[in-house]
């Protein structure tokens, strides 16, 4: 069952798989109206499994206790998110309310105190939906099945302005949960989101402190806007508790306030069958990203797969993440080609193909394997989702590295506009900044890092921020003259799930031995060759190999005559061809090359006719 912007994998009948995108659907409508977004950003595909028996769900439900988990569970992923759903429990959808208005808050509102997010996906959490949208009552989230809101906050003391006034990264417990919950309803119902979004300028930007951006932002000082929250809190209570909405858990709302959207028979869907093998690799997929489930789901895709009446290509695809998750890319790889042969045409293949090269290359530090092929993927990732915002990061990574700065820059620019909040993508535009020379871009948005959560990002732009004056001066980082580092943790030492973080630059030399004091060859380093990848067509005239592995290729294209090298031709990127041949002339071929004068260059991959 697939919709506009979500696909449904479900054991139950039509009505059931179209009511479930159905409810998605309209989620991801109100969420836009609420937050006055005309488009919300789905940068990662959304995959829904639907169960229609409770004896189906607990065969994959995590072990983990909570009383939302009898109903639904959420899986977020750097290539997908998961949400699951028990369809023997009425409007199970409600139970990962929350973890979607979270999941799309990352996407479609910049970074700012982690109040605005609990709070919004709390009131978010009391959506319902059917023949009326409801909405602003006790919320449906795991914090409130413990500790219902008002009588937590009627039996103590509280304050309306504590939210604001909380360091940006405060942890979130039951009574914070609770004050961002009501903090958030008098925004929402009073108007003031706009007002919001000019306090998170003035303190997150402008560094001002709460008290006088309150009185900025919403025109009253900080006691006012305490009594204030405190009123709408007594107003609201009553209508919370009136037996006449006991069930409803709504409260009235002012007029053009409340989502409009549409009604399920308003949302299209089609249906497409799955043979029974499919949808259980489906499912299994889904399910080796949970620990307490892999081993089984893996003897199952295994059993999949050795029948050749049942073996499919998704089954493969599964496996190529549980290798992964093993550390053994080989295997994985392997995967990727059985899957290939069953369904050549998955988007999926392409942006595992690619995402295994980058997580080989980011453990070990090196460059990427298959550069050309690299980009081919991600390409045809882009033109299958154009908003998939890990894509365009792999993509401008690849083109730093290809020479192609420009074009690195607008993928990653895309990446980052998808995915604000994603700090990740942030530093490695810095990284390409700095490629391209851009110093005091690079300088703004290290500077910007050294405060993040992520201690991980803070030192990474540390890191970069103390080797900016010798790349300034000499064109390379400084380098300690000590012995060459350990090599880098390899694929197969990432923990299961988890991209592996890009290798640590070496140690910076004491202040002692500051970086102008150092000779240029004792800096030098291998660089990024950026020289911009060029494509040519026409005809391969012969290859030599005396200088083995070198091997140089006499190509010409119109009127032109190259000398193409490869330092490898074992390793060399081949498309058509299964193997190099030094035997090869007067072929029809196309060539992806780097230029390295009028009539030379080095070759990056050659293509057979």
């Amino acid at each position: 069952m697939s919709s506009g912007h979500f696909q449904v994998v479900t054991n139950a009948d039509q009505k059931q798989g179209h009511e479930v995108a159905a409810r998605f659907e309209q989620m991801r409508s109100a969420f836009g109206q609420l937050l006055m977004r005309s488009h919300v950003n789905m940068p990662e595909p959304v995959e829904i499994i639907a169960l229609r028996t409770e004896e189906d769900y607990s065969a994959v439900a995590p072990a983990r206790s909570g009383p939302l988990l009898s109903e639904a569970f959420f899986i977020p992923g750097e290539d997908r998110y998961y949400f699951v759903l028990n369809l023997s429990k009425n409007e199970s959808w409600r139970a990962v309310s929350y973890d979607f208005a979270k999941m799309l808050l990352n996407y479609n509102y910049p970074p700012v105190q982690t109040w605005f997010d609990e709070g919004f996906a709390q009131y978010f959490s009391s959506l319902r939906l059917g023949r009326s949208v409801e909405i602003g009552g006790e919320p449906n989230s795991p914090a409130d099945h413990a500790h219902p809101f008002i009588p937590l906050l009627s039996a103590q003391p509280w304050s309306g302005t504590a939210p604001l006034s909380a360091s940006a990264n405060q942890p979130v417990d039951v009574t914070s949960s609770a004050e961002s919950w009501l903090v958030m309803h008098y925004l929402i119902n009073q108007n003031k989101l706009e007002q919001t979004g000019a306090y998170f300028d003035l303190v997150e930007n402008q560094k001002l402190p709460p008290e006088q951006a309150i009185q900025q932002a919403y025109g009253i000082t900080a006691a006012q806007f305490d009594q204030a929250v405190k009123s709408y809190y007594q107003s609201l209570v009553p209508l919370l508790q009136t037996p006449a909405l006991a069930g409803k858990n709504s409260v009235p709302r002012p007029p053009g306030q409340a989502p409009s959207v549409a009604a399920d028979d308003e949302i299209g869907s089609s249906v497409q069958e799955l043979p029974e093998a499919v949808g259980e690799a489906l499912v299994a997929e889904m399910a080796v990203r949970l620990p307490e489930h892999r081993s089984q789901a893996v003897s199952q895709l295994n059993s999949i797969i050795s029948q050749p009446g049942l073996e499919n290509s998704v089954a493969h695809r599964a496996m190529v993440l549980a290798h992964l998750q093993n550390g053994e890319a080989a295997d994985a790889t392997q995967e990727l080609a059985k899957a290939a042969q069953l369904d050549s045409k998955d988007p999926w293949l392409h942006f595992y193909s690619a995402w295994i090269k980058f997580r080989e290359a980011q453990a070990s530090g090196k460059e990427f394997e298959g550069l050309a092929n690299m980009m081919q993927d991600l390409r045809a990732v882009l033109d299958w989702n154009p908003e998939f915002a890990e894509a365009d990061n792999m993509l401008g990574l690849a083109r730093v590295e290809g020479g192609g700065l420009n074009s690195a820059m607008q993928s990653m620019r895309a990446a980052m506009q998808l995915s604000p909040r994603n700090e990740q993508y942030q530093l490695n535009m810095a990284k390409i900044y700095l490629a391209a020379k851009q110093w005091n871009a690079a300088e703004a948005t290290l500077k910007r890092l050294l405060s993040s959560a992520d201690t991980k990002i803070a030192q990474g732009a540390r890191q970069q921020l103390d080797a900016l004056p010798a790349l300034q001066k000499y064109g390379v980082a400084p380098q300690p003259k000590a012995a060459a580092q350990p090599a880098a943790a390899s694929a197969s030492s990432v923990p299961s799930g988890k991209t592996p973080p890009a290798a640590p630059a070496p140690a910076q030399p004491p202040a002692a031995a500051a970086s102008d004091e150092l000779s240029v060859e004792e800096q030098a380093v291998p660089q990024i060759d950026r020289r911009t990848v060029q494509y040519a067509k026409g005809r391969l005239l012969s290859v030599d190999c005396s200088q083995g592995p070198v091997a140089i290729v006499t190509f010409s294209t119109g009127a032109k005559t190259m000398k193409l090298r490869t330092e490898n031709y074992k390793a060399l990127t081949l498309i058509d061809a299964d193997q190099f041949s030094c035997n090869w002339a007067n072929r029809a071929a196309s060539v992806n090359y780097k230029a390295g004068g009028k009539s030379d260059g080095d070759l990056v991959s050659l293509e057979l006719h």
